[in-house]
């Protein structure tokens, strides 16, 4: 069962979902910190790279099974045109002004 994205607990994730599955590239990136990271299975990307081959240019769609950590920990089915669909996990850190410094994802 899968967790409405309106549903989900914090504001930061709740708008990068949000940004995610519009392809919206101006609303994902405002959502982002000024220098913010990410990791894919373990290793640091590229962030800009990444989310352009991983997300926007091959159509990344997420639904989220199950959210923790005050909902920035989700189990989620993540696809895209390049791999298909998977079971990832993803964590996300929040700074005080509600915007994301960093996020990890990884196949679950």
């Amino acid at each position: 069962m899968t967790i409405q994205t309106s549903k989900l607990s914090d504001p930061a994730v709740r708008a990068f979902v949000t940004a995610v599955n519009a392809h919206d590239r101006e609303g994902f990136l405002n959502i982002l910190a000024p220098g913010a990271t990410m990791a894919d299975d373990g290793t640091d990307r590229d962030l800009a790279e990444w989310i352009e081959r991983e997300i926007f240019a091959s159509h990344g769609h997420m639904e989220v099974d199950n959210e923790s950590n005050h909902g920035r920990d989700l189990l989620a089915s993540y696809r895209n045109d390049t791999w298909g669909e998977m079971r990832t996990r993803w964590h996300f850190e929040v700074e005080d002004d509600g915007r994301i410094s960093r996020f990890e994802t990884g196949q679950a």
